[in-house]
């Protein structure tokens, strides 16, 4: 399984990654990306089986990321790790095409309850 993390802070991919690897999903090859324009350059060349994303990071933001992706059609399965989940975020998130919006703290049960319907 092949996983893209984008978030500007280093510290918070690698809590990320820890998670995701706590969460039971220790065998994903996960490839960082400082910013939703590095993502979306990676998400082309790996094709990866599950996006997860900062909202606010500098250059192009998740929300940006994401809505170019959907734009061309890319349909990868999308979701937020992100410090803010107020109801207009999830919302936005939601139509947008992601598939959940985990916000910080977070455990690994939290993962495990968002990605078992992606990745089962």
């Amino acid at each position: 399984m092949k996983v893209v993390v984008a978030d500007d802070s280093r510290a918070m991919r690698m809590i990320v990654i820890r998670t995701l690897r706590q969460a039971g999903y220790d065998s994903a090859d996960v490839t960082e990306c400082e910013n939703g324009a590095e993502g979306l350059a990676k998400v082309k060349e790996l094709n990866p089986d599950l996006v997860l994303s900062d909202w606010n990071m500098p250059e192009m933001s998740g929300i940006e990321f994401l809505q170019a992706l959907r734009a061309e059609g890319n349909q990868v399965p999308f979701g937020f790790v992100t410090s803010e989940g107020s109801d207009a975020m999830r919302s936005q998130a939601s139509e947008s095409g992601a598939l959940f919006l985990i916000a910080k703290p977070f455990t690994a049960d939290m993962f495990s309850e968002a990605l078992k319907p992606v990745l089962g």
